[in-house]
């Protein structure tokens, strides 16, 4: 046997981020929005942890989010539209289209108006990774748990996973335009 085709090389199982990326690039070439985001949300889940997931698309014009999906679709349903966050997050997510770790209550007050709204459900932080296609932010994942929780790592762990979402963002905005 050659070194390609040696027993351990052939026994040798992918790592579990690969799998699950798989996964979730198995549901976006089916272009199945909620499959794709739920593969996203599991997969994210398991690689860097949550307590309440949701995908929103941007509708700049409005100065809206919409939840496309939530792990809680009771606190955040469906189509539901949200102002963006406070003016000085909005820069920073939506304008510039950099990632925000938000480490505590203070990190999440500063970005939400309603904060209180996440604090009340035992989320003292938060990671938002936002999709930009061609300089637009078009739209952002966005990840809570408890405080002190998200680490840098965690950007680069959840980005591909966010990417993977690009075409459902395009769709749901060509609807709203339409």
């Amino acid at each position: 046997m050659d070194e390609m085709n040696d027993a351990a090389t052939v026994n040798r199982a992918p790592p579990r981020p690969m799998l699950l990326l798989n996964e979730a690039c198995a549901a976006a070439r089916r272009c199945e929005a909620d499959s794709v985001c739920h593969a996203v949300d599991r997969a994210l889940g398991e690689l860097v942890g949550h307590k309440l997931f949701a995908v929103y698309y941007i509708v700049s014009e409005a100065h809206e989010i919409v939840t496309m999906y939530s792990s809680s679709p009771g606190v955040l349903p469906a189509g539901k539209p949200h102002p963006t966050g406070t003016q000085s997050w909005n820069d920073l997510v939506i304008t510039r289209g950099q990632p925000f770790i938000g480490c505590d209550t203070d990190d999440l007050r500063w970005a939400y108006d309603d904060a209180g709204q996440f604090t009340g459900l035992g989320c003292g932080s938060v990671l938002n990774v936002p999709v930009v296609v061609k300089g637009e932010t078009v739209g952002l994942v966005s990840l809570m748990h408890e405080a002190g929780w998200y680490r840098d790592e965690h950007v680069q762990l959840a980005m591909p996973f966010a990417y993977l979402l690009a075409p459902a963002f395009a769709a749901a905005r060509q609807l709203v335009e339409a």
